[in-house]
């Protein structure tokens, strides 16, 4: 090498220290993403009385964020397969950004719906690049490592972001919004900084090659039986604040301390669930999940009664939840491993569809059921997502044979169920 030339962003030559900064650049993009896709579960009572509609239409927020996530995703990331990563990584920025200021400064409900469309493009256009951007900047034995970095900064983002966005924005949501904008300022920054010569883009596969795993049938039962999983989950925790007032008093420093274990629990939950996998298999871990997450809906009335009870639910749901998050992509990779980029970005559409559908499901079942009952919908859903793993799963060979576990166990999973956006197309999928 001569001896002013740059490295190689591939290059064993380039010093780890530099490759991890980058990493954790990268971490902090899909941590502000994670956080500004989960924390609305914490202000949507201060977001209902400050613009003055009810708490069922506050949680639309997270439906139409969800929802332009799923169907954006696929087409930004096709119309944009030419362009540079770092300028797409900029560009994904700035859009989520100016779209955190907007939604913090904005007096109308309508105009704040539309700024949730505007950070859900820059979120679908970041968090798959991030993806592939992390596996350019290192050795390929340690590209997984890398991926697990900056899909870390989703996990973090559920342990500490949203309880962490519930406590400053307790008094004033915006706040809340001002801390999401000023993360994703600082990504912004960092990466204007640091990420440069970073290799072109490769061939990416056309839309029509994205939702080529919908014509296959046993890839549309596994993403029906994620899309159902996340509608069960997210129907209760964008309502969290509802559910859990007979325990709250309407406190937010008690429901900050609510998502904090719920968060240190999903963390715990995504770590239990891959090892599950490899030890017990898909099948096993989706029925015993599933059966888990329905019996604590079923218990929930009784258990946010009290702050005691809400604690077990927050230990006990997402543990399970996370569990069966990591279980589905798995599923669906093994089906296919050489397609697992296009399977796991079909996974990723039926989640965020599930989260889209939760917000109206959960203002239904809140309008059906009352506020004290309305969790038993989502213990309904959950047993049929159990009864959709049952059917689906049955003699699957892949859930079975080591060799179909270990093919689905090197693929990058996406993050839970919690609203989890960070989803990951994989570096093959750009």
């Amino acid at each position: 090498m001569r001896p002013h030339a740059r490295p190689h962003p591939q290059s064993p030559s380039e010093p780890r220290s530099r490759s991890r900064l980058r990493l954790l650049l990268l971490a902090l993009g899909a941590f502000a993403m994670g956080t500004d896709s989960m924390v609305m579960a914490g202000i949507l009572g201060l977001v209902a009385r400050d613009l003055e509609v009810s708490v069922q239409e506050a949680g639309q927020m997270v439906t139409v964020f969800a929802l332009s996530y799923a169907l954006l995703a696929p087409v930004l990331a096709t119309a944009t397969a030419r362009w540079p990563r770092r300028r797409l990584l900029l560009t994904a920025l700035t859009v989520f950004t100016v779209a955190n200021v907007l939604s913090a400064v904005t007096e109308d409900y309508p105009v704040l719906l539309a700024t949730r469309v505007l950070a859900a493009a820059g979120a679908a256009l970041y968090t798959p690049t991030a993806n592939a951007v992390a596996t350019t900047l290192v050795p390929p034995e340690r590209r997984g490592r890398a991926l697990a970095t900056v899909l870390g900064g989703m996990t973090v983002a559920t342990a500490l972001g949203v309880p962490l966005g519930t406590y400053i924005g307790r008094t004033d949501w915006r706040l809340t919004m001002w801390l999401v904008a000023a993360l994703g300022a600082a990504a912004f920054l960092g990466l204007a900084l640091l990420l440069r010569d970073l290799p072109a883009p490769a061939a990416a596969p056309g839309l029509r090659a994205r939702l080529a795993p919908l014509r296959d049938r046993r890839a549309l039962g596994a993403a029906s039986t994620t899309l159902v999983f996340l509608l069960a989950f997210n129907l209760v925790y964008i309502y969290l604040g509802t559910a859990m007032r007979p325990a709250t008093g309407g406190d937010a420093g008690r429901l900050t301390v609510i998502l904090l274990v719920a968060g240190v629990a999903s963390v715990a939950g995504s770590w239990l669930g891959g090892r599950a996998v490899d030890r017990l298999g898909v099948r096993t871990v989706l029925l015993v999940g599933s059966t888990v997450v329905a019996a604590v809906y079923v218990a929930l009335p009784w258990l946010s009664g009290s702050m005691p009870g809400a604690l077990v639910y927050a230990a006990v749901a997402p543990l399970a939840g996370w569990a069966v998050s990591v279980a589905l992509p798995h599923r669906l990779v093994s089906l296919d491993p050489p397609a697992a980029p296009l399977l796991i970005s079909l996974n990723s559409s039926a989640l965020y569809l599930g989260m889209a559908a939760a917000g109206g499901a959960g203002s239904l079942a809140i309008t059906v059921l009352g506020t004290h009952w309305f969790p038993l919908a989502s213990a309904a859903l959950a047993l049929v997502a159990l009864v959709l793993s049952a059917v689906t799963t049955h003699r699957r060979p892949a859930d079975r044979h080591p060799a179909g576990r270990q093919a689905a166990s090197t693929a990058p999973s996406t993050t839970g169920v919690t609203g989890t956006a960070g989803v990951t197309d994989s570096a093959g999928a750009r």
